[in-house]
């Protein structure tokens, strides 16, 4: 017998973000003065008390494991917050602790998916979302969208996807890359069409708190009885709380769902780390005064970037409403050349300006947009001036 290993663990793309990090980090440690647009981090530290909370977890000896799906503490602290954020009544047993956001969409769409289901995906979409529906068996199916509808899609666009293999709908407000923003008309559409169609929708509100529009946030699965139990609403504390690495992610669902996710945690991962769920409870918990600051520090970076970009050459972008991205139509600067090389792609502008004026964009091929990039403000505005000098010498320099 030939040793081989599996064809879907080859059909699976790494990802190109943590890819494009990876590489500025390496050039910063070989001495380069590199500025890296590409993280999808807050650039803050993790809030004081939330640390606190870890130290006396560790001093107390929570050390042990807990309930695969989360401690009961934390899955009250995780219902208050629905309940008084989200509009939302899920109960603790309606919901799951898991290892960051990434692990709550895998256990959602193990629970959903049987092999040649169907899932649709608007895009531009998180460059994850089609990798982790393909590791389930699933099949991506995608719905784009332009600057003309502000990057989002509507109900009859995603009509004209549905089959009798559809079996859900990812649906993420505030966007990444986009960082536009669902309104509730257009949530009630896309709800209305879910209940007549009889599918589920995966509800990734991730960076939920971070708008800048004075607008609420505001979740589909409350927008009604029916869409309410064809929801999975996921969300966790890496973006707005600045802990990415403590991997606390969460998600609320029909008692069914949420037990068939706990079954298949217990077994891949067993608990969140016990100590992550103290400092989690307490995000949840604790004040929240440095959350709001560091959401309105982002709101001015916001404001920044988008007036320097929009000024530039060859370039066009929407004014973002949330999360910490801009996405940038770079179309008309890949028709042209740099030093007698035509660029064609996104991803081959990126090349140019990290190569050449030492900065890192996210080129979007993976998120479905091959002429356009993705600049995260999640980075100092210091860093921000001096790499967005550097966008705009190359642009200016691009025959």
């Amino acid at each position: 017998m030939s040793l081989k290993l599996s064809e879907r663990s080859a059909n699976v793309k790494p990802s190109s973000t943590l890819a494009i990090t990876a590489k500025a980090k390496e050039l910063k440690a070989a001495g380069r003065d590199v500025v890296g647009f590409g993280a999808g981090e807050p650039d803050f530290n993790t809030p004081a008390n939330i640390c606190d909370a870890a130290i006396k977890a560790i001093n107390d000896g929570f050390t042990k494991y807990t309930p695969a799906g989360g401690t009961i503490e934390l899955k009250k602290a995780v219902s208050e917050k629905f309940r008084n954020f989200n509009h939302l009544d899920y109960s603790p047993e309606q919901i799951i602790i898991s290892n960051g956001g990434k692990h709550a969409l895998t256990n959602i769409f193990d629970a959903l998916l049987d092999p040649g289901d169907e899932v649709i995906i608007p895009a531009p979409y998180w460059l994850s979302y089609p990798e982790m529906v393909k590791l389930s068996d699933g099949k991506p199916v995608f719905v784009y969208s332009t600057a003309a509808t502000g990057y989002k899609v509507s109900a009859a666009q995603i009509a004209e996807k549905v089959t009798d293999k559809t079996k859900a709908l990812v649906l993420n407000t505030p966007n990444n890359p986009t960082g536009m923003v669902y309104s509730k008309k257009e949530l009630e559409d896309i709800a209305k069409l879910a209940v007549e169609k009889d599918f589920y929708v995966v509800a990734d509100e991730m960076y939920e708190a971070l708008i800048y529009t004075g607008e609420e946030h505001v979740s589909i699965a409350s927008l009604g009885e029916e869409i309410y139990k064809r929801t999975i609403t996921c969300s966790g504390l890496s973006k707005s709380y600045a802990m990415t690495g403590w991997r606390v992610g969460y998600a609320g669902a029909p008692v069914d769902i949420t037990k068939r996710m706990n079954a298949m945690q217990s077994h891949a991962t067993s608990n969140v780390n016990s100590i992550a769920q103290k400092a989690a409870y307490e995000a949840l918990t604790g004040p929240v005064d440095e959350m709001e600051k560091m959401r309105l520090e982002f709101d001015r970076r916001r404001q920044y970037m988008y007036s320097r970009v929009k000024e530039m050459k060859h370039v066009s972008c929407l004014e973002p409403e949330g999360a910490f991205y801009v996405f940038v139509d770079v179309n008309k600067a890949c028709a042209l050349s740099y030093k007698g090389k035509k660029i064609e792609t996104a991803a081959v502008l990126a090349e140019i300006l990290l190569n050449e004026f030492d900065t890192a964009v996210v080129p979007c091929a993976d998120f479905g947009y091959p002429d356009h990039i993705r600049l995260s403000y999640a980075i100092s505005m210091e860093q921000i001036e001096k790499g967005l000098d550097r966008i705009e010498k190359c642009l200016n320099e691009l025959a």
